[in-house]
């Protein structure tokens, strides 16, 4: 054989393996077919489809969570106090249409949901609770810390009659036991989170009152916790078979928000104060013509730009500016350079040159803001839920997005005890007639 005669073998080489392959492909194409089917099918599939969540919540730390596992998929069976219902139902403000009038508050952290009105304090709501965990694989609580253990209801007891079952806390200071300390049973609100983390020490300005960031910051942060942790436990439980505790305390959730600070103090012994920035500058909010811009320049090379763009280019090497501890430290000298530069510019033309120059930047949105954005609407970040009594709505949507994942339209919250009967019957076995008699006896309340 002659080196030349090689691309000829090559060729035959191919046209065997060609016909090879055509013929598995053949052989195998049911087989494909099928798998193509599988993967159809389970693109219509959510991450937690099949997994049924009891609520023992109110407010919002509880709600958010399991809002957060509904929409993955996830049957979420909200508990209600007869008559009474969770708090944030009759807190303004209201959705009102023909006569019929439903909470905002309500709305938006509790849409997918599933509501059984039911009286935990009556033996016979016990029991319905105790079933309820029997068919659970996960309840979530933000009750007062040992209010459930108190009635013989809690994670210990109900772990006894489901081993499986995986149990998420949310209260102010944990109630994991091996970590519980003197503050474990104080009630708390978000706003007491923010407080003895330290960031609300660092919000505001020098010169005023420590603030507070957004009403509910801890109590959304908490329950995107639990919603971690219980994932975790659900992965956890597939190679134990056994569920857990998952203890989310807003208090250790806001100090690890607070990460940088206490990072900060614990190499260097620093404590920084609000309003009063020691090694990065600048990282404000400056006015504008039309509106505000927020700003940040972390590094000199970010600032280098920001310079250029000010006409300043000087400010790159003055030593009064030239590193961050510097700009920090003549605020005095800098401050009014930028302000009087952000003040001669339109909002929208300043956050388009700081953009094109590669200044991090965006403009300062209020609420209607957002809603005129259309770029809120291409990322898809508000939903829109119909409510038959209400009409439509949008609600901001829980991130993040999944490729694979599809997008279900949202149900409306529920009304109180909306579901009752429904899980009496055909998630607990109780018949029309036993369901009527608890009603009657006002252990169950059905829409």
């Amino acid at each position: 054989m002659k080196w030349n005669d090689a691309p000829l073998i090559r060729k035959d080489l191919s046209t065997v393996l060609h016909h090879y392959v055509l013929a598995l492909a053949w052989e195998f194409l049911p087989y494909l077919n099928g798998l193509e089917t599988d993967y159809m099918s389970s693109l219509s599939a959510r991450p937690l489809d099949g997994i049924r969540v009891v609520g023992l919540e109110q407010y919002i730390a509880g709600p958010y969570c399991t809002m957060l596992l509904a929409d993955a998929g996830a049957e979420v069976i909200k508990i209600e106090r007869p008559g009474v219902g969770d708090p944030r139902r009759v807190m303004p403000p209201f959705a009102e249409k023909n006569g019929h009038k439903k909470a905002a508050g309500f709305m938006a952290y509790n849409r997918n949901k599933k509501s059984l009105a039911l009286n935990l304090r009556d033996p016979s709501g016990k029991n319905i609770f105790r079933r309820l965990c029997e068919r659970a694989d996960i309840v979530v609580e933000n009750l007062r810390p040992g209010s459930m253990n108190k009635q013989g209801l809690g994670y210990t007891e109900m772990s006894r009659i489901n081993k499986r079952l995986i149990w998420g806390i949310i209260s102010g200071f944990g109630q994991l036991e091996g970590y519980k300390g003197p503050y474990a049973d104080r009630p708390a609100f978000d706003i007491v989170a923010e407080a003895m983390s330290g960031i609300m020490h660092m919000v505001g300005f020098a010169d005023k009152p420590p603030s507070w960031t957004i009403y509910g910051m801890a109590d959304v942060y908490s329950g995107q916790i639990a919603a971690y942790g219980i994932m975790q436990a659900l992965f956890m439980r597939e190679r134990t078979g056994y569920g857990q505790l998952v203890d989310s305390a807003m208090f250790d959730n806001m100090v690890a928000l607070n990460e940088a600070q206490v990072a900060l103090y614990s190499i260097s012994g620093q404590v920084n104060s609000r309003g009063e920035p020691k090694n990065i500058w600048p990282r404000d909010a400056y006015r504008c013509l039309d509106g505000w811009v927020a700003i940040n320049a972390p590094d000199n090379i970010i600032w280098g730009r920001l310079a250029d763009l000010m006409g300043k280019p000087e400010l790159k090497n003055d030593p009064r500016s030239n590193s961050g501890p510097t700009r920090c430290q003549n605020i005095g000298f800098l401050q009014p350079i930028l302000e009087a530069w952000f003040g001669m510019q339109k909002r929208s033309d300043v956050v388009e040159a700081l953009n094109n120059a590669g200044v991090p930047c965006g403009p300062v949105y209020n609420t209607k803001d957002i809603f005129d954005d259309k770029r809120v609407y291409e990322r898809g970040i508000l939903i829109d839920v119909d409510d038959p009594e209400v009409g439509s709505h949008k609600f901001a949507r829980t991130p993040p997005h999944l490729s694979a994942m599809p997008e279900i339209p949202a149900k409306p919250a529920p009304k109180l005890g909306q579901h009752t009967r429904e899980l009496m019957e055909n998630l607990l076995g109780y018949s029309s007639k036993e369901v009527t008699k608890l009603v009657d006896a006002g252990v169950v309340q059905t829409d």
